[in-house]
């Protein structure tokens, strides 16, 4: 029988992120047939095997994927005290489903929305390299200095931003298009990218992560992935040679409706 280790399993199921399963079990509150088990590795058959977590039976729901076009003023997560709209009201669906990564309240477009919490871990680790595409609306004409600038790489409070591609879409006297591709998913990287650059943002919007695009899904709107997007997806994580970290910066004396 094929056996799969017992975090693999859980994540899958939704419970929370590997790594997070992993303490889950060395706490001692997973059960496998009955036995506590908090020790690693331990592998399970999930056709014959009881699980049983904090008390309750793992069911493997079905994995579920949409892509949404957040509107403005919608946030990524499950709860907020504020009570403002989230992202997951927009989604029809019975299953308990969360945002893969964030976009600020104040920036549109592509979010990614499961139960898969592998899936959300392969593209939001910062070990791997997944690139995301966003337009941004700017203030005035970007000269070819800043945009060199942030091609190169910018320096923020995390360290500095890896090699970006910027292309002008449209430059004018009052306010200029531009296509900025990342491959790292720090808290409003691209607005601050541009502010350092000294080019204030009029609006952002996300329109692809990977080989997912959002084409013309209109403004609030989703829909599921197909089976064929989603392979894609879980074949666009690549491992980064260094583990994905950010170098130290120098000292001064050197995340509604179907259709």
């Amino acid at each position: 029988m094929a056996k799969d280790r017992l975090q693999k399993v859980m994540a899958a199921a939704g419970v929370a992120s590997r790594r997070q399963c992993e303490e889950l079990i060395l706490a001692g509150v997973v059960r496998v047939n009955g036995k506590i088990v908090d020790e690693l590795p331990v592998f399970v058959d999930t056709r014959v095997d009881k699980i049983v977590v904090e008390g309750k039976r793992l069911r493997l729901a079905e994995r579920v994927y949409f892509v949404l076009n957040k509107p403005k003023g919608v946030i990524c997560t499950n709860r907020d005290p504020q009570g403002r709209r989230r992202a997951i009201d927009l989604v029809q669906c019975s299953q308990r489903v969360f945002c893969i990564g964030r976009l600020d309240a104040d920036t549109t477009g592509l979010i990614i929305l499961t139960n898969d919490a592998e899936l959300t871990n392969q593209l939001t680790h910062p070990r791997y390299k997944v690139p995301k595409t966003y337009v941004a609306t700017v203030k005035g004409r970007v000269d070819a200095k800043a945009v060199e600038q942030l091609k190169k790489g910018i320096w923020l409070a995390e360290g500095k931003t890896g090699k970006t591609a910027v292309k002008v879409l449209k430059a004018g006297h009052q306010e200029s298009l531009l296509e900025i591709t990342i491959s790292q998913g720090l808290n409003r990287q691209v607005r601050r990218m541009l502010a350092r650059v000294g080019v204030p943002v009029k609006s952002l919007k996300r329109v692809s992560i990977g080989n997912l695009k959002l084409r013309k899904l209109g403004t609030g709107r989703y829909r599921e992935l197909t089976p064929a997007e989603v392979a894609s997806l879980r074949r666009a994580p690549k491992a980064q040679a260094r583990g994905g970290r950010l170098p130290t910066k120098p000292r001064a004396s050197d995340g509604r409706r179907k259709g």
